[in-house]
């Protein structure tokens, strides 16, 4: 194997947006931004103000990350802007930016002697960093609160996720209880035959297992779970069970939730051929409509309470396809001219 071979696949590179440090991005254009309004301001008073304002702009940049530096130390920034970020900006920051660009006033233009421009100076370095704190603490909260959705996101789908195998795990034992049961029945009759339904059985077991671990399955696959079922029963029932299966073309590969066709069929086989003397034609028949997929399950017979059903087939069938598929999917039982209807419709994805 080759040395290119054994290496492990880099794992995916999260988008350009994402790897940019916003904070050395809006740290460094908003104290530019600063020393460029400055520079504007003082151009015309004295000259030489270039480098003035270039370290008016760096000073506040050293100072303002310093103190990012110190209060993150402190825990102050994790509670939001708070009274100490607003005092100490106000009262310290502001003095030590006037000072610093001072020093730099006096040392490289004139001797600084006359102290009447201090008081509305310090007023404005000190608004100048309630600002920024202002600023930078609104930014980690709008990041906070971002942060917050996507876990809030996460727990959703994965409670979606939990709710929905635990919907399955209820299904699937409900198949194989009816079918259990339709192979005891048989044993005494037919052995052969019986024989034939338990490998129907394990390959319904097998799509079962395998369909676990999927939200949705195409229509053709969960068919062909079908057909096995129905193979089963049609040992059992013989000519009291009639199927007529009509797909139209395209129908094949609409997303469909595992075993819910499946357990449309079997309360129509359970409701409709085993509850008659004569039995009942299964029509399974998928079109498209509207906008929407249209799955239809048909037996001959009426929508009545039974005393001994759990009801829990067609509930989860539902429920479950609410979840995989969204609201705008639905699952309805109507009966008319003597056919009792499961309808089953899905949104067409985009």
């Amino acid at each position: 194997m080759s040395s290119s071979a054994a290496q492990p696949a880099s794992a995916p590179q999260p988008p350009l947006l994402a790897r940019l440090n916003w904070y050395w991005i809006c740290q460094l254009g908003g104290w530019l931004l600063v020393g460029l309004a400055n520079l504007v301001l003082y151009a015309k008073l004295m000259s030489g103000t270039q480098l003035v304002c270039l370290w008016m702009a760096i000073s506040g940049i050293i100072i303002s990350h310093l103190w990012r530096v110190f209060t993150k130390r402190r825990g102050w920034v994790a509670k939001g802007m708070n009274w100490k970020l607003a005092l100490y900006s106000f009262l310290v920051l502001g003095p030590l930016q006037t000072v610093s660009v001072a020093l730099v006033i006096h040392v490289l233009l004139q001797r600084v002697s006359d102290l009447s421009w201090l008081p509305i100076t310090l007023i404005v370095w000190g608004s100048t960093f309630l600002g920024w704190n202002i600023c930078y603490s609104m930014a980690l909260s709008m990041r906070r609160a971002n942060r917050f959705e996507a876990e809030t996101l996460r727990l959703e789908l994965l409670a979606k996720d939990a709710e929905l195998r635990a919907l399955q795990a209820q299904v699937n034992p409900h198949f194989f209880f009816n079918s259990l049961n339709s192979v005891r029945a048989l044993i005494y009759e037919n052995r052969d035959a019986a024989a034939l339904m338990i490998d129907q059985l394990a390959a319904l077991m097998r799509y079962t297992l395998q369909s676990d671990q999927a939200d949705t399955v195409k229509l053709a696959q969960e068919l062909e779970a079908v057909q096995a079922y129905l193979a089963i029963e049609k040992i059992r029932f013989e000519d009291r069970l009639r199927v007529r299966i009509d797909v139209e073309d395209g129908m094949e590969n609409v997303a469909v939730p595992p075993m819910s066709v499946q357990t449309l069929v079997e309360n129509a086989v359970k409701y409709g051929v085993e509850m008659s003397a004569s039995g009942s034609e299964i029509r399974i028949r998928a079109r498209h409509g509207d906008g929407i997929s249209v799955i239809e399950v048909a037996n001959a017979g009426a929508i009545r309470p039974f005393s001994n059903s759990t009801h829990v087939g067609l509930a989860n069938a539902r429920k479950r396809l609410m979840l995989a598929m969204g609201k705008e999917a639905s699952l309805d039982l109507s009966e008319s001219e003597g056919w009792v209807r499961a309808t089953m419709q899905l949104p067409v994805a985009a």
